[in-house]
């Protein structure tokens, strides 16, 4: 069984936040979307899912369709259950991968465990390689915060956890100019790199204005220097393959129709709601006091289909047209 929204598109992907706390205070941090405003607001922040709970909503998840399962936050690794999260998910009949986006700082002391216990993959933050910068940008107090995510980096190569990417959010004035030293320590590392697009949803606040550095020049820039390119099918993302066997991805995702085009994913917040769409949350369908009411299983698919059906491309151009309708009983 696959789901789609009412412009054709399949739901195939969860990305789920298991908590909303942090052990950085990055500037660019939207903490998934939450940063909007009513639906978003921090109340109520404090509370997270737990995990009979999470096994629930992505059991329900994956008899609806969904295949991959990404771990977020805030910092996912704050929470001490984490490993067992991620046990609980990799168990579930019809989840094909579960991975994960963390900053690093703690995955020392985890990788491994986790890989054992079932996660394949992992995205890294690591916002500058130059101690200050990544100070400045991540709220971090020492100077040590480079060196220490790349020894975590190379525990999550040592664990076996296949790809690792480094996660790289450009600032301009910033980070812009560390592209090619990030480069060098991937390649040197053996992962990933992926390179993305501050995001804003109107984008005309004075920090997205000030730090927007569009990431158009960087394809094209990596486009001359690729041996081979492969276009993925979440979000027609771009994949450089460069001469030297480094691997660099790029995600566009402002005023980029192609990205909504191709978004095959829900995603889930910290404090239980289904959110449709990272740059909206006027639409999002709350499931937590249903949830801790104990309602049937059958009551959840239906919050969950309610939140597909309200997915409409945030970025949309004229190709893209309403496909089908839901109808009750038609999942």
């Amino acid at each position: 069984m696959v789901l789609y929204d009412r412009f054709g598109r399949a739901i195939l992907n969860l990305r789920i936040a298991i908590t909303d706390r942090c052990n950085l205070n990055c500037i660019y941090c939207h903490h998934e979307g939450e940063y909007i405003t009513s639906q978003c607001s921090k109340e109520n922040s404090n509370v997270e899912l737990t995990v009979d709970e999470i096994e629930r909503v992505i059991r329900i998840a994956a008899e609806l369709g969904i295949k991959k399962v990404k771990i977020t936050g805030g910092e996912p690794l704050i929470r001490k259950d984490v490993v067992d999260i991620v046990d609980r998910i990799s168990s579930i009949p019809g989840i094909i991968e579960v991975s994960m986006v963390t900053n690093g700082l703690l995955l020392e002391r985890y990788a491994l465990k986790l890989k054992k216990a079932g996660l394949k993959r992992i995205n890294i933050s690591l916002p500058s390689p130059i101690p200050e910068k990544y100070k400045e940008i991540t709220g971090y107090p020492l100077l040590d915060g480079p060196e220490r995510v790349i020894r975590c980096i190379k525990e999550a190569i040592k664990s076996k956890l296949y790809p690792v990417k480094i996660n790289m959010v450009i600032l301009k004035g910033i980070n812009d100019v560390d592209i090619e030293a990030e480069m060098k320590i991937a390649k040197e590392l053996g992962a990933i790199l992926q390179l993305i697009e501050l995001q804003d949803p109107s984008a005309k606040s004075d920090f997205f204005q000030k730090y927007h550095h569009p990431l158009i020049d960087v394809e094209s820039e990596l486009s001359k220097r690729a041996k081979k390119i492969i276009i993925r099918e979440l979000h027609h993302r771009k994949k450089f393959f460069l001469e030297n066997g480094l691997e660099v991805e790029v995600v566009r995702p402002m005023h980029n129709s192609e990205f909504c085009k191709y978004c095959t994913r829900l995603r889930i917040t910290s404090k239980g709601e289904f959110k449709p769409c990272l740059l909206r949350n006027d639409n999002h369908v709350p499931f937590l006091d249903a949830l801790r009411k104990n309602v049937s299983d059958d009551t959840l698919k239906k919050l969950m289909i309610d939140a597909i059906m309200r997915r409409e491309p945030y970025f949309k151009d004229n190709s893209l047209v309403i496909k089908n309708e839901y109808k009750d009983g038609g999942y």
